[in-house]
């Protein structure tokens, strides 16, 4: 028997447009947090960095909304000292076995310091994996903690590999570097139980990018044009690797154009000049209010000038001064300004799907983050 349904079925329900992230951050209250903690770390030799990078995570992230909830940053600067000191209980006896063996090793080839460069090379790679492992695991959205599994050794072989390629090839093959090893680290990262992947093609950024490449050595002789070219180059790596990104169903999109950080690189860029400058000018201030109190500008008073305490002391007081207000400029324009440029231009589809995800993982030490800070390898 042949018969049909009554009613004709239901149309199936629309499908959700795309969520918008947003990022409110006040852009004062960063520049007055990381003045703070400019010159905390000038105080404390450094070591307050720790609590600075917690802070202005956490300020990035609670300041980041998507479908109207704010993502939680619960590291905490404790946790970063605690791990880089034990790092560096590691690394000490590490850096002066190389500094031995190196000097040693050369005087019967000059090629014998390569394999422990390359050794040094592995672990901050395996820094870098076990760093953002740290990080995700103190990541929270609507409750649920995102987490990392895998090994970080097998990634950081994996891009001791990727980077013979690289210099094989002469960079052409960074865009296949960069996919393999980002589709290691998205198949190891998880929201709860939900498992991520990375589907950027690496055929693709290279048919966006292969002309930077050809650029390049013009640039790195006429200077003005880098700043143009790493920043396009950039912006066509953030919008092809956003674009790869999934978490199950969950998907990104990202339209950023691709003179999106031009005027980022540009303002420090003229920031730098403006400070060099400044530092230049109080300078040959001092120096000549010095000679002339000395008996006037001339060759013979030049040995007594340097070994002026008054002015090393107000040379060392502007200089330090020069490089706080640096480091506020990078962090405002590099950190604070670029995440919020790159949010703008995110789209995430088929949010409802994190919607039922059960909570999993376990949090991660932050002894990689301490590798990777003792090794300048850090992310923020």
């Amino acid at each position: 028997m042949n018969w049909g349904p009554l009613h004709p079925p239901p149309p199936p329900p629309p499908s959700r447009p795309p969520t918008l992230v947003t990022f409110i951050g006040d852009r004062g209250e960063f520049i007055q947090l990381v003045t703070k903690g400019a010159a905390l770390e000038l105080v404390t030799a450094g070591f307050y960095r720790f609590w600075l990078a917690t802070d202005i995570r956490r300020h990035l992230w609670s300041n980041t909304i998507v479908d109207g909830d704010a993502a939680e940053y619960t590291g905490r600067g404790k946790e970063l000292l605690i791990g880089f000191l034990f790092a560096m209980a590691i690394l000490v006896p590490i850096y002066l076995a190389y500094f031995l063996v190196s000097v040693e090793a050369e005087r019967y080839s000059a090629f014998a310091s390569i394999p422990l460069i390359l050794a040094f090379y592995a672990f901050g790679q395996f820094a870098i994996y076990r760093a953002r492992r740290y990080r995700l695991t103190r990541t929270v959205w609507r409750g649920v903690r995102f987490w990392m599994d895998g090994s970080g050794w097998a990634y950081a072989w994996r891009a001791v590999l990727w980077g013979f390629a690289v210099l094989l090839t002469l960079g052409l093959a960074w865009p296949w570097r960069e996919a393999a090893l980002e589709r290691y680290k998205m198949r190891h990262s998880w929201y709860g139980d939900l498992r991520g992947d990375f589907v950027g093609k690496p055929w693709e950024f290279f048919k966006r990018a292969w002309g930077y490449w050809v650029a390049v050595p013009f640039a790195l002789i006429l200077f003005p044009l880098f700043p143009f070219v790493y920043a396009w180059f950039k912006a066509a790596e953030w919008r092809w690797w956003l674009s790869g990104i999934r978490f199950g169903g969950v998907r990104l999109e990202s339209k950023l154009p691709t003179s999106a950080f031009t005027s980022l690189y540009w303002k420090v860029i003229g920031w730098y000049m403006l400070a060099s400058v400044a530092l230049s000018i109080y300078v040959a201030i001092c120096t000549a209010i010095t000679a002339s109190n000395s008996g006037g500008l001339h060759p013979s008073v030049a040995p007594e000038l340097s070994k002026n305490i008054p002015l090393l002391i107000m040379t060392v007081i502007v200089y330090f001064a020069l490089i706080l207000s640096l480091n506020v400029v990078v962090r405002v324009y590099l950190s604070r300004d670029l995440w919020a440029r790159v949010l703008q231009f995110v789209q995430v589809q088929n949010i409802e799907a994190m919607a039922n995800v059960a909570a999993k993982g376990e949090l991660a030490t932050a002894l990689g983050e301490g590798f990777a800070d003792g090794l300048d390898v850090a992310g923020f």
